[in-house]
């Protein structure tokens, strides 16, 4: 089993019952064991901004899978929850990313990991730091250190994901 992090967002309709949804779907496959959840953060949207705020989170999970076929039952959530992939940063109702793989580094053409854009965006590295302090990247750097070299910014704590 390896120790994985997904990141997932959520910005149209009960922003709440998306992300529930999401992690309920994930707990049923048999080769995942969700471990740890983050709480909520509400975070401005990225890229195209006028839309709705996001609500966002982290998980950690334990999987047999290997990260191509994690990246299809992702993508099969996403489907089931009605996500539409029409325009970039569009509305989203759920969005499920692998940010991280143990120590695994993947560049593929559909999947790269660690996440490219994860070390920039507060609304990933807040919820990760939340469950997992000291985690490092791949390359040996500290998550903490990203975050801190991120310009101010506004993240908004919301609560938790009830089971």
């Amino acid at each position: 089993m390896t120790k994985v992090y997904l990141g997932l967002g959520s910005n149209i309709g009960n922003r709440k019952t998306y992300l529930r949804a999401a992690i309920r779907l994930l707990k049923k496959h048999k080769d995942i064991d969700v471990k740890k959840v983050s709480s909520i953060y509400e975070t401005e949207p990225e890229g195209y901004v006028e839309q709705r705020k996001f609500y966002n989170l982290v998980l950690e999970i334990e999987t047999s899978l290997p990260p191509g076929e994690l990246l299809k039952i992702c993508n099969f959530i996403e489907d089931l929850l009605k996500r539409k992939r029409e325009i970039k940063w569009r509305p989203r109702t759920i969005d499920l990313d692998i940010l991280l793989y143990g120590e695994l580094e993947v560049e593929e053409e559909n999947l790269e990991i660690p996440h490219p854009l994860m070390c920039k965006r507060s609304f990933v590295l807040v919820p990760l730091l939340e469950i997992a302090p000291g985690i490092k990247l791949p390359s040996g750097l500290s998550v903490k250190h990203f975050l801190d070299k991120l310009p101010s910014f506004e993240i908004k704590l919301v609560g938790r994901v009830e089971n």
